[in-house]
């Protein structure tokens, strides 16, 4: 199954960070092309950012988080308006699910299962 995945959890208000505006990009000779964009649902999740008849095939990806817009809805000031997470696809990968932990002034990521 060819799957690219995200949660947004808000550890400043310990939620969910719902309505997250996501893009998937992928790097094509030395540009990014938009995949797909998306929000995150009300569980700060975006289940399927790549599209039914897209392959995942190998190379560089990179999911781009408004993360601006977010912090404006919540009332916040943020330090970081964008934040873009680059990670490499190998032959025969198929899943990835990156979860993105977020703050106003912070955050941190990992490949989740």
């Amino acid at each position: 199954m060819n799957r690219v995945s995200t949660h947004v959890l808000d550890v400043a208000q310990g939620k969910p960070a719902k309505g997250v505006p996501v893009r998937l990009e992928r790097r094509v000779a030395s540009d990014w092309v938009v995949v797909s964009s998306s929000r995150t649902d009300g569980d700060g999740r975006c289940s399927q950012l790549l599209p039914e008849d897209e392959a995942l095939g190998p190379g560089l990806y990179r999911l781009a988080f408004d993360t601006a817009s977010y912090h404006l809805e919540q009332r916040q000031d943020g330090l970081y308006p964008v934040v873009e997470i680059t990670f490499l696809v190998r032959e025969d990968e198929s899943h990835f699910h990156i979860p993105l932990l977020l703050s106003p002034y912070g955050y941190t990521t990992y490949r989740g299962s």
